[in-house]
């Protein structure tokens, strides 16, 4: 074979060579574009509406959805290892059904797209978790015991963000953040509502106690005691003196008697409280006699200069009982003799 013969038939296998390579490019590189959204997800671990392309809070809506009775359960484990009185106090009927509609509320509130607890799409949310918080308050749970109902969804909420994630270290990472930020908003939302369920309960009966602190009895027809047990302020006063006029309207007493035998001090502020109260009472057409006057508080008083003119005073009780029988034309009856 010639020389000229031996090039042109190398040149034509070389041609054939770059065709075939060419054409071995163009089909790896179809393929790779073809076979690359599968790769990322199956890489990522997740379905469609678990994908990284979602926000977070629509994936933890879907992962809740698919695992709602699992998480509810191990939920409810959870609470019951947690060493707290909530289920023992409450109820398992109860804390079931209140977990329940949590998570619930929760899974809208997700799908919602959504993020902030203040938003009107987690109303359900904060109303469940108001309603915990209150029934722990008034049954006598402590902040802690109320909190770990919330807190003890953690565990059982990553165990389902770990399955759902797969092997994909990133996005378990980025659902755990966002979890934790959640559980921890509501934790604070839970301790907040609590400690306002137990201030509101604090300040009942406070007031409850200040009304059964200054009862007002009816001693006779027509007179009334008053007898004051403690130290007096101006919210008490108030309290004594609404006390005192209803009874008045309502017996049409022509005589009160304030015993202070029961307050342990009077400087010119508990002064003022009982002149208030009698100045009030004489509006209302009743004479107030103020009993109770030992040496010590009768020698404050004039220390202090306080102007108790125009107001009858007694040393006991029942000095003042019988000047209000007096005054008021009646008098006890004679003691019968006893015949042993």
């Amino acid at each position: 074979m010639t020389p000229t013969v031996r090039c042109r038939t190398y040149n034509r296998r070389s041609a054939r060579a770059n065709v075939r390579r060419s054409c071995y490019n163009v089909l790896r590189r179809r393929s790779a574009a073809v076979q690359q959204p599968f790769i990322h997800r199956s890489s990522a671990g997740l379905s469609d509406l678990e994908s990284t392309n979602v926000p977070e809070n629509i994936r933890l809506a879907a992962v809740l959805a698919r695992n709602e009775q699992e998480l509810l359960n191990d939920w409810l484990r959870e609470q019951a290892a947690s060493g707290t009185r909530t289920v023992r106090v409450l109820g398992e009927t109860i804390v079931r059904d209140q977990s329940r509609r949590l998570l619930v509320a929760m899974r809208e509130a997700f799908a919602s797209g959504h993020t902030s607890i203040d938003d009107a799409a987690w109303r359900e949310v904060r109303e469940v978790l108001s309603e915990v918080s209150r029934e722990g308050a008034a049954s006598g749970l402590t902040p802690s015991e109320t909190a770990t109902f919330v807190f003890s969804l953690k565990r059982p909420l990553f165990a389902a963000l770990r399955k759902a994630t797969g092997n994909d270290a990133n996005a378990l990472a980025d659902e755990t953040w966002a979890a934790t930020t959640l559980v921890d908003q509501l934790g604070l939302y839970t301790t907040e509502v609590f400690q306002k369920a137990r201030e509101e309960i604090i300040q009942r009966q406070q007031s409850e106690m200040l009304e059964l602190s200054t009862p007002v009895v009816k001693l006779w027809q027509g007179v009334l005691a008053l007898p004051l047990i403690g130290t007096l302020d101006s919210r008490r006063t108030q309290i004594v003196m609404e006390s005192l006029l209803e009874r008045i309207v309502e017996t049409g007493a022509e005589v009160a008697i304030i015993d202070i035998t029961g307050v342990p001090t009077v400087d010119t502020l508990v002064a003022q409280h009982l002149i208030k109260a009698v100045t009030a009472a004489r509006l209302m057409g009743t004479e107030c006699i103020i009993s109770g006057i030992r040496p010590q508080i009768a020698q404050t008083i004039v220390h202090l200069g306080v102007d108790l003119q125009g107001v009858t005073t007694k040393a006991t009780l029942a000095d003042a009982f019988q000047l209000a029988l007096t005054r008021g034309g009646r008098s006890l009856p004679a003691a019968t003799p006893s015949h042993g």
